[in-house]
C-alpha cells in the first residue's frame, strides 16, 4: 500500500451539491485551452449532462484536447454508446470503463476532473440531475441530492492529472502519435503555482497497488481521535475493523455521529439496521437523512482532518470499486464540512437504541438475513480478503 501524500500550498472550496458544482466545473470547462480530463460513474444524458457534455464539444471545438471516461455500468449501455458517438463526432475522446465485465466485477466509481492541469475537481458528484434519484428509475427527488465536492488549485492538482492520465492508458492504450502531441501542446506550461495554504492528499482505491489506502486512512483518522468525528455516508455496511474502530472511538469518549441515507434500497437499510445496535451501545449517535438522496461520502475527525470523495463505507467501495477521495488537513476546511455534516443531520431523525428493542422477530430475522446474504457477496467478489 502506498503512502498518503501530502501537498502543502492548495487552495480547495467545498462545493455542496450541484447548485454548487456543476457551474463551477462547466466554467472550467469553458476556460480551458489545452487539456480536459474528466471521469465519472454515471454520465446520464439529462439536463444536467447535456450541459456538461455541451461543454466539453465546444472545448474540443476550440481545439482543446478532451478526454472522458465513464463506467459502462454506472452510466448503462445504451447511454455510453450514445456518448461515444456523440462526443466522438466533436472530437472529444471517449471511454468506457471495463464494458461487459470483461475486467471483472469491479468498476470505476470515481468523479475527477482536472483542466489544463490548473484546476482539479473531486468529490461525490456524478454527472446527472440534482432532482432525479440515481437508483435507475427516474424517481424525482423532494430536494437537491446532498452531496459535496472540491475545487482545488495548487500542486495536489498535478497529483490527481497524474492518477488520471494513469487511468486513461490502463482503460485503452492512446497511440504514440497522439501522446506526443499531448506532450508538445503541455510541455511549456508553466508549473501549477501555489495558491493558498491548505495541506491536502488525493488517496485512491485500486486493485493494484492502492487496495486498502482508502480504508486505512479513515482507520488512522479514527484511531487518532480524541473529541469528535463526524462521517456521513449513503450506503453503510463497512467490515468489521471500520465498525470496531467507530466503536472504540466512542468508547473512549469521542463524540462520533454518524448521518446515513436511508430509503433507496430496501436490501442496504437491512443490512446497515443489522450494525445499528451494537454501535448505539458503544455510544455511537446514528442519524438518518430522510429530506432527500443523501449520496455525500464525507467525513470530519477532531475538526482538524476531513475528506470528501467517491468511497462508500461498504464492500464494493473498500474492496473491490475503483474510488477517489481527497483527505484535507486544515481547520478553517474542516469546520466548515464539519458544520454542514450537522446540519445536514440536524433535519434527520435521530435512532435510538429503545427502537430495536420492540422490533419484531420477523425483522430482526430480516436484518440478520439480509446481513449473511451480504456479507456471503462480498466474502465471495474479495476473495475473503474483505474483514
Amino acid at each position: 500500500m502506498r503512502h498518503v501524500h501530502f501537498t502543502d500550498g492548495n487552495e480547495i472550496a467545498l462545493l455542496h451539491s450541484g447548485a454548487a458544482f456543476y457551474p463551477a466545473l462547466i466554467a472550467a470547462l469553458d476556460a480551458a485551452r489545452v487539456e480536459i480530463y474528466l471521469e465519472t460513474y454515471i454520465f446520464a444524458i439529462d439536463d444536467t449532462g447535456i450541459l456538461v457534455r455541451d461543454a466539453l464539444q465546444r472545448a474540443a471545438a476550440r481545439g482543446v484536447v478532451v478526454y472522458v471516461i465513464n463506467d459502462w455500468l454506472g452510466t448503462g449501455r445504451v447511454q455510453t454508446r450514445q456518448l461515444k458517438q456523440t462526443l466522438g463526432a466533436a472530437g472529444v475522446q471517449h471511454r468506457a470503463f471495463n464494458p461487459w465485465f470483461r475486467r471483472g466485477v469491479a468498476r470505476s466509481h470515481r468523479k475527477l476532473c482536472v483542466v489544463d492541469r490548473q484546476v482539479a475537481f473531486v468529490g461525490g458528484l456524478n454527472i446527472n440531475d440534482d432532482f432525479i434519484s440515481d437508483s435507475g428509475h427516474a424517481i424525482p427527488l423532494p430536494a437537491p441530492r446532498w452531496d459535496f465536492a472540491v475545487r482545488i488549485t495548487g500542486p495536489l492538482v498535478h497529483d490527481i492529472y497524474r492518477e488520471m492520465d494513469a487511468q486513461w492508458l490502463r482503460v485503452g492504450h492512446m497511440k504514440l502519435k497522439a501522446r506526443w502531441e499531448n506532450f508538445k501542446r503541455l510541455r511549456h506550461r508553466p508549473p501549477v503555482p501555489v495558491h493558498g495554504e491548505t495541506q491536502a492528499a488525493l488517496v485512491v482505491r485500486d486493485n493494484f497497488r492502492n487496495r486498502r489506502t482508502i480504508q486505512r486512512a479513515y482507520l488512522q483518522a479514527l484511531g487518532r481521535a480524541r473529541e469528535s468525528a463526524f462521517l456521513a455516508n449513503p450506503y453503510f455496511a463497512p467490515g468489521r475493523k471500520m465498525r470496531r474502530a467507530l466503536e472504540e472511538a466512542a468508547s473512549r469518549g469521542v463524540k462520533v455521529t454518524l448521518l446515513l441515507g436511508v430509503g433507496q434500497f430496501a436490501m442496504q437499510d437491512a443490512v446497515a439496521h443489522s450494525f445499528y445496535p451494537k454501535l448505539l451501545r458503544a455510544g455511537v449517535r446514528i442519524v438518518e437523512y430522510t429530506k432527500t438522496q443523501l449520496h455525500a461520502k464525507v467525513a470530519v475527525v477532531d475538526d482538524k482532518w476531513s475528506t470528501v470523495g467517491s468511497s462508500n463505507y461498504d464492500g464494493l467501495s473498500l474492496f473491490v470499486n475503483q474510488e477517489a477521495n481527497v483527505v484535507v488537513q486544515d481547520p478553517a476546511f474542516s469546520q466548515y464540512l464539519r458544520e454542514e455534516i450537522e446540519a445536514g443531520a440536524a433535519t434527520g431523525r435521530v435512532v435510538h437504541l429503545s427502537d430495536f428493542q420492540h422490533v419484531r422477530w420477523y425483522k430482526r430475522a430480516a436484518y440478520g438475513a439480509a446481513f449473511l446474504l451480504y456479507r456471503t457477496v462480498i466474502h465471495i467478489i474479495t476473495l475473503g480478503q474483505d474483514a
